[in-house]
């Protein structure tokens, strides 16, 4: 089964929103109770990253089964980090949000990895501690952890870097 990265669309609202209906399910079955409470990611926040070209979907066999978020920096909450550092802070950067998929479809973070870092060689994630399938999916894939940053409501989440070099 092939699988085909693009640009989300208004169009595709109803679907991506399924999709995060499913995630949300996943982190609460594996005891993230706390991320993603209720009414996020809203319709207007997807709506912002496809403002900004950087909502995507993934497709098979012509059927929405994975979203994600693929920003240009800055990112306003990554400004401070505390107990670490950012493995490079002078370098442009993008930052990748808003991971979700069905339950049933597999190696969903590594199609986004591949995708992003054809794109660019300097990425950054978050994550809640609580959620530790993209905790493990951050260091599967050689993400450095450098430290927590806040979000704008002063929640805290753990961040890493990964550097390709050219």
């Amino acid at each position: 089964m092939s699988r085909k990265i693009r640009e989300a669309k208004l169009s595709d609202m109803a679907e991506i929103l399924k999709v995060m209906d499913a995630a949300k399910k996943i982190m609460r079955q594996s005891g993230n109770m706390l991320q993603w409470g209720e009414g996020y990611p809203s319709e207007k926040v997807i709506a912002a990253d496809m403002e900004k070209d950087g909502g995507f979907v993934i497709e098979e066999e012509d059927r929405i089964i994975a979203y994600f978020a693929f920003l240009p920096s800055p990112e306003p909450t990554y400004k401070v980090i505390y107990e670490g550092e950012w493995m490079d802070d002078e370098l442009p950067y993008h930052v990748i949000h808003r991971i979700a998929s069905y339950p049933e479809k597999h190696h969903i973070f590594s199609d986004i990895m591949d995708f992003c870092f054809s794109r660019e060689r300097n990425i950054r994630i978050d994550t809640h501690r609580d959620n530790s399938i993209m905790r493990h999916n951050i260091g599967k894939h050689g993400f450095a952890y450098c430290g927590i940053i806040l979000l704008a409501n002063g929640d805290e989440r753990l961040a890493y870097q990964k550097i390709i070099e050219s």
